[in-house]
Parts: C-alpha cells; sequence; structure tokens
C-alpha cells in the first residue's frame, strides 16, 4: 500500500469520475485505474462501487477513503514543518470562498499574492459555506474566506474585518428620500434575496425579517449574485441588502441608491478559516497579511457594530 495509491483513491471519491481524478493527479486514467485495483486486489475488498454513475464508494470503501484522507494529511505535515522553516512562501494553498466575497476582495489579494510570492501556487473555488466547511475536514481544502461564527469545534476561525451591510432602494421606494435607514424601515418593502445555501441569505432575514421576499406578482426568482440582486431593484423595484465592499462596483447613480443603516450598523465578521490541525502557518500568515493591506481601517473594528448570525 502507497500513498501514492492512497492519493488516487480519495481524488476519485473527491470528484467521482476515475477520468477527473487522473486530470487533477496529473496521471493518465489507465494508470489511476490500474493502481486503484492493485490497492483493491492487496487488502481483498472493493472500495467502488463501477456499476453506478457518478461512481460511489462501497461501504467499506467509504471507511477506507476517511482513514486515507487522515493518513495523507498526517503525511503531508513533515513537508509543511520543512517548509515553515524556510523563509521563503513557497507550496499550493488551497481556498474557498463564499460568492459574496469572492469578486470584491480576491482579484487585488491574487494579484498581490502572485506577484510577491512567485513560488506559491493558489487554487481558488466559490463554495457556499456548508461546502467549504465540508471540503475543509475531507482535505480538499486548507483554508476558507467566510462569514463566521461558525461554532464548529473542529474549525479555527481567524477574524479580518467587519464588513457593514448596507441597502439598495429602488427610485420608486418610499425609502428613497431618507439618508439612513433602520432595520424596521424594510419591512413593507419587497426584499430581492439569494437562494437557499447561501449565509449572506439568512443574514438579511436575520436583519430585517421581511416576509415579502424575492415575490413579485408570477414570479420567484432564485440567484446565487449580488450583481443580480442589484439589477433586479434597478429594473424590478422593492429593496436588497448589499455587502459594503460591492459600493465600490456600482456606478454613480446605483451609488445614489445606497443607504446605510442607524447606529449600531449590521455587519458581518468575515474570517479566514481552517480545520484545526492546519499546518501551512507562513502561507496563511501572508494571504491574511495581503487581504488586511487592502480593507479600509474602519473595517478592522468592531465597535459600534451589531454581527449578524448566520
Amino acid at each position: 500500500m502507497t500513498l501514492v495509491q492512497l492519493e488516487y483513491i480519495v481524488a476519485v471519491d473527491t470528484y467521482r469520475s476515475f477520468v477527473t481524478a487522473a486530470e487533477k493527479c496529473f496521471v493518465t486514467q489507465p494508470t489511476l485505474s490500474m493502481q486503484v485495483q492493485k490497492l483493491e486486489e492487496l487488502i481483498s475488498v472493493k472500495i467502488f462501487d463501477r456499476s453506478k454513475q457518478p461512481v460511489s464508494p462501497t461501504e467499506i470503501g467509504a471507511q477506507i477513503i476517511a482513514q486515507a484522507r487522515i493518513i495523507l494529511q498526517e503525511s503531508g505535515k513533515i513537508k509543511e514543518l520543512i517548509s515553515s522553516q524556510q523563509q521563503d512562501v513557497m507550496g499550493e494553498l488551497k481556498i474557498g470562498v463564499i460568492p459574496t466575497i469572492a469578486p470584491y476582495l480576491l482579484p487585488e489579494v491574487i494579484s498581490a499574492m502572485l506577484d510577491k510570492y512567485p513560488e506559491l501556487k493558489l487554487l481558488i473555488w466559490e463554495y457556499t459555506t456548508e461546502d467549504i466547511i465540508h471540503h475543509l475536514k475531507t482535505g480538499v481544502l486548507d483554508c476558507g474566506i467566510l462569514a463566521t461564527p461558525l461554532t464548529d469545534p473542529n474549525i479555527t476561525e481567524t477574524p479580518l474585518y467587519y464588513e457593514n451591510f448596507v441597502s439598495y432602494i429602488s427610485k420608486n421606494s418610499k425609502l428613497y428620500k431618507k439618508k439612513s435607514l433602520d432595520a424596521e424601515d424594510l419591512n413593507d418593502e419587497n426584499i430581492w434575496l439569494l437562494n437557499e445555501g447561501h449565509c449572506m441569505r439568512n443574514q438579511v432575514l436575520n436583519i430585517c425579517r421581511s416576509t415579502k421576499n424575492n415575490r413579485l406578482q408570477g414570479l420567484e426568482y432564485n440567484t446565487g449574485s449580488v450583481e443580480t440582486l442589484v439589477r433586479m431593484v434597478d429594473l424590478n423595484g422593492g429593496a436588497t441588502l448589499l455587502p459594503e465592499l460591492a459600493i465600490a462596483q456600482l456606478d454613480a447613480k446605483q451609488t445614489n441608491k445606497v443607504r446605510h443603516f442607524k447606529s449600531p450598523e449590521p455587519v458581518r465578521e468575515i474570517s479566514l478559516v481552517t480545520h484545526k490541525n492546519f499546518i501551512k502557518k507562513r502561507m496563511l500568515n501572508a494571504l491574511k497579511d495581503e487581504i488586511l493591506v487592502i480593507i479600509p481601517k474602519a473595517m478592522k473594528q468592531k465597535k459600534k457594530k451589531d454581527i449578524v448570525g448566520i
């Protein structure tokens, strides 16, 4: 039994495809399949049910794969211990980020990281919070950038900044003439929301608790895009809530539709999260430093702000 074989069965389980797993492992599909078959013959157990599409592990196979993930994580610590003693930031960092953060934060961070650390390879996926936590626990991701607190004992949270929620109001709304809002002001508005599975949806509902969400006569709209919410308000009226960093993406006319909340303003806590056994500290600290460089000073303080739960 080899670490390579364990890596291959974990890859097949992750991607539920021998072809995709081979591509991710940078080997041919026959090579990967042969090694998986050799492992199955060695332990006299079928790890995967190949008759199903997508391929899935057998009952005992799932247990073997879970143990393989642990073995691979532990073996990887040797390289990371050596790397942590070196001065250069190098290696591979796999990052998961929720879609309501990614477009407003990552472009500048990625550019700075790649320019400053040429030996660093970044692999980045946009996932929901639930998926990020799952992938942290299975070793698919090294870290995540998302809203907290999560209250998960297996996850370590490092708060980065506190981002205000702002209202985005249609020009046809009676609230448009107001300079600032209370949460209760939104109770009679049609509030456009992200679809189920996005933590920001829950946070918005915790703020305004409107029952008239995403609804027009003959329409129920589901989206995972903040930009789509803005567009829906522009064309169909109503209101939505945006993360403050999204304001920079608006044009002048759209910026005039933004209204801040009265103090204490509702905010979301954005954190860098890892599994409790995470060891790539040098890379993680480099990522944290680059994020904090571009975050306005006011967002780094949580005084006089109301952190909204998820």
